[in-house]
C-alpha cells in the first residue's frame, strides 16, 4: 500500500510525485471523445490552428484528471474511505500535446472526523507543472481517510 493513513499526515507535508507524463495526441483525443467533449480546440487541428493558440489545446479535464491520478499513489491508495470534494480548481496556463507534466501535493488541513471514529479528513493543495515549471492546473482536494489503528 502506497498511501498514508490519516494519522501519518501533518499540515505542511509536501510530496513531489515521482511519476511524470508526456501528454500525447491519443490521450487528448480519446479523453475528449470518451467524455463527448466536442470542443473544436481539442479535436479539430484546423480550428485549433486558427485560434490564438495556433495548435490543439489539451482538454482541461484530462489535465485535472491526470493530476489527481498521479497523486493517488502517494496520498490515498489503500487508505481512502471517500473523496469529499475538489475546490478552487484553476488552470492558469494551457497544456499542449508533447508537454511533460508532473504533480506536487501539500497538506493544508488535517482534522479527525467528528462522526466517524478512527477516520479523519486531509486536505491537499495539488499542483501540476509543465516542463517549463509553469503551473498548468491546481486545486484543493479533501478526502476521508482511515487511521492506522
Amino acid at each position: 500500500m502506497a498511501g498514508r493513513w490519516f494519522d501519518e499526515w501533518q499540515v505542511g507535508d509536501t510530496i513531489a510525485h515521482e511519476l511524470r507524463r508526456t501528454v500525447t495526441e491519443t490521450d487528448n483525443l480519446l479523453f475528449s471523445t470518451m467524455t463527448h467533449n466536442t470542443q473544436p480546440l481539442h479535436i479539430d487541428a484546423e480550428a485549433a490552428k486558427a485560434s490564438e493558440f495556433g495548435r490543439i489545446l489539451v482538454n482541461g479535464t484530462f489535465t485535472f484528471s491526470l493530476m489527481v491520478g498521479i497523486t493517488v499513489g502517494d496520498t490515498t491508495a489503500g487508505t481512502l474511505v471517500a473523496n469529499l470534494g475538489y475546490d478552487e480548481l484553476r488552470m492558469p496556463k494551457p497544456v499542449f500535446i508533447g508537454d511533460t507534466l508532473r504533480a506536487e501535493s501539500e497538506v493544508i488541513a488535517v482534522r479527525p472526523s467528528q462522526s466517524r471514529p478512527g477516520q479523519g479528513i486531509v486536505t491537499w493543495k495539488h499542483r501540476m507543472r509543465n516542463q517549463r515549471d509553469e503551473i498548468v492546473c491546481e486545486c484543493t482536494r479533501s478526502a476521508l481517510l482511515k487511521s492506522r489503528g
